[in-house]
């Protein structure tokens, strides 16, 4: 049972999402549902309604359960987000940051071009990357392809130290 049957299901009959999480809660992850709302950030009220029967998952909760399966279910080893960057942008990029008590690595995508940072986003996705971060000016074009999380990054203190620099040279 993977992601892709748990949107199957939920596309196919009603209660299907509810049937394939519960089987990947059981047989995948081995987890109880409180377990997987701990491990997740999922509030618990919702997913019990959503489990049970009460009512169908939104957008929101389909994307969250979505993103924590493929998390939890992704050896610890082979777990990174990537960061497509020009090289310069990349220099203090920490190795690895820390989601919902799990230890996650960073990997760099260095590029120099628009079209190199589609290419390397990508490459990320199929690489097996949780989510990707980039520039604001790529970013609507990466979530129109890509199926996992784009987080934009806005370089503000490096808006002011090249302000800074610019001053200083007039």
């Amino acid at each position: 049972m993977t992601v892709d049957d748990l949107i199957t299901g939920m596309l196919r009959e009603e209660g299907g999402f509810q049937i394939a999480l519960r089987n990947i809660l059981n047989e995948e992850l081995h987890m109880t549902l409180n377990e997987f709302c701990e491990a997740s950030g999922i509030s618990k009220s919702t997913l019990y309604k959503v489990i049970e029967g009460g009512r169908e998952p939104n957008l929101r909760t389909v994307r969250q359960v979505v993103s924590a399966i493929k998390i939890l279910s992704t050896s610890e080893d082979m777990r990174f987000i990537a960061i497509i960057a020009a090289s310069n942008a990349l220099e203090n990029v920490p190795r690895y940051v820390e989601v919902n008590g799990m230890r996650i690595k960073v990997h760099e995508y260095p590029v120099m071009t628009l079209e190199d940072a589609i290419i390397a986003a990508v490459r990320a996705e199929r690489d097996g990357a949780l989510g990707v971060v980039c520039a604001p000016i790529v970013a609507p074009t990466v979530e129109k392809i890509l199926s996992i999380p784009v987080s934009r990054v806005i370089p503000t203190q490096s808006i002011h130290v090249a302000l800074e620099r610019l001053t200083n040279t007039m």
